[in-house]
């Protein structure tokens, strides 16, 4: 397996090469040269818990050993998971809901950077790699968190994450600001998301930034998505879901299965359609967005479009503009002399131009009312709680089944726990609760629910916090001097 740059398929790299850099010498982002087939017989798949399939799964795509590959996921996918299964998949009313947040940080997040620490490791390993590495991630909320958590006190890296400091919820920003772990920074910027990760980009390219840093023993590499290490383990938990769903009477080995997919970045729905190249019967997949509704846009008309207004939502993880990883879709549709010039007008005029008929995913959104009258309405009916990404996928679900008739089963990707958004997920629920405390209110959604306050965020507010700096925007890329030179 090769993998080639996005804008320029001359730049290739090895799996190792390629989770190591990060992103392409030019910007562009790494995509497998072919997806590869799984031929693997329905009746062995049945059989797998969630880290064999894991490995059936990634050796199709990495260069590791089978001891490597196993270590890595052995490492990432034990007990620090609160349930055996890893990921379930449960049936409220009339839904399926693939549930991806039962790792350490509550999010779907979880997922794959448990797993891209021990990925980097051996990758670094086999390339003779002797710099430290300078892990740059900017995050809406939850990848921040769950790429400290996976690099905290690992020998040879560090990890430096940017956050929006108005933009995330109470939860996100204590569990990054009270990290701990020598070798951590968190950064709050006066800006969103997309200024965070436009800023890390460019870092990445910087060639003399590279050469100082080079002279001091480091290098840079991301665990943000832009990164195929992050990408790939996702791949995995899409082949999960068809395969419970076979075994819960839902479908049949073949059946088409739909999937509603919360998207800001578009990694996590971009690695069920590799699972869909690979061979998964999966059908349609549902593009769910807040009312930043660029990609719903870009759906509907064939525009992407990033001049608009940016909206701070109940939503967060999902408050993106700029998509990265739609680039990697456009690369697998358009070719990369396309998708060069494509990214060229996007840095240029803040918008571009793709016809996107031909794949099997279509968009929706919800408004923020919308949002929270999902999440009433499935508590009402079913006593489950939803958080508030959760909800826009289930709105987006309703949208879709009404307007298309498909009787096609469809499930919900479900990506954070409510009690990482509980104000509004309870305020949603009654608006009794709308002026009530973050934390206090988890003891009256525990009362609800059912559910225990999950262990790591039991005492957050407690905690001391140790990350105070905030930086305005234009100062990302000397902040990072300034810890590192």
């Amino acid at each position: 397996m090769r993998y080639i740059g996005t804008r320029n398929k001359e730049m290739t790299a090895s799996a190792s090469e390629a989770i190591l850099r990060g992103i392409c010498p030019d910007g562009g982002l790494y995509i497998p040269e072919k997806i590869p087939q799984l031929t693997t017989e329905p009746e062995a798949l049945l059989q797998m818990d969630y880290r064999t399939l894991a490995y059936e799964i990634l050796r199709q795509y990495l260069d590791f050993t089978p001891e490597e590959l196993h270590a890595c996921i052995d490492g990432a996918y034990d007990s620090k998971f609160d349930t055996p299964e890893i990921v379930p998949l449960v049936k409220k009313g009339d839904a399926l809901y693939l549930e991806l947040f039962h790792g350490r940080t509550l999010a779907f997040k979880d997922m794959a950077l448990s797993i891209l620490p021990y990925l980097m490791k051996t990758a670094a390993k086999k390339q003779g790699l002797s710099e430290e590495i300078v892990i740059l991630t900017a995050t809406s909320g939850d990848t921040g968190k769950a790429a400290l958590e996976g690099f905290a006190n690992v020998d040879g890296v560090k990890i430096m994450v940017f956050f929006p400091e108005d933009g995330v919820s109470p939860v996100q920003k204590l569990q990054m600001t009270t990290q701990q772990g020598d070798n951590t920074r968190v950064i709050g910027i006066h800006g969103n998301f997309d200024d965070a990760q436009t800023a890390v980009k460019k870092i990445f390219t910087d060639a003399q930034l590279a050469e100082e840093l080079a002279q001091k023993g480091y290098r840079f590499s991301s665990a943000n998505s832009i990164n195929i290490g992050r990408l790939l383990p996702q791949v995995v938990y899409y082949y999960w879901a068809y395969i419970q769903a076979v075994k819960m009477g839902e479908i049949k080995w073949g059946d088409a299965l739909d999937f509603t997919v919360p998207t800001g970045n578009f990694g996590d729905i971009l690695a069920g359609w590799y699972a869909a190249q690979m061979g998964l019967p999966a059908g349609h997949f549902v593009c769910a967005s807040n009312d930043n509704k660029v990609l719903y846009d870009f759906f509907c008309t064939g525009e992407y479009n990033k001049n608009r207004p940016f909206h701070v939502t109940v939503s967060p993880s999902m408050d993106i503009l700029v998509s990265s990883n739609l680039e990697r879709l456009l690369c697998h549709m358009g070719g990369q002399e396309r998708t060069k010039q494509q990214m060229g007008a996007l840095q240029s005029e803040g918008k571009y131009q793709s016809d996107m008929t031909n794949t099997n995913i279509s968009g929706a959104y919800a408004t923020e009312e919308e949002t929270f009258s999902a999440i009433r309405d499935v508590f009402q009916k079913t006593g489950y709680v939803m958080d508030t990404h959760t909800a826009v996928a289930y709105a987006a679900y309703k949208k879709y089944q009404a307007e298309s008739q498909s009787n096609v089963p469809m499930v919900i990707v479900s990506t954070a726990s409510p009690y990482k958004f509980t104000k509004d997920v309870m305020t949603a629920i009654d608006a009794k609760y709308k002026d009530g405390d973050a934390f206090a209110l988890m003891q009256e959604l525990e009362r609800l629910s059912g559910v225990k306050i999950p262990t790591p965020i039991q005492g957050l507010q407690q905690r001391e916090i140790r990350h105070k700096i905030v930086c305005e925007k234009q100062n990302i890329a000397q902040t990072v001097r300034d810890w590192l030179l």
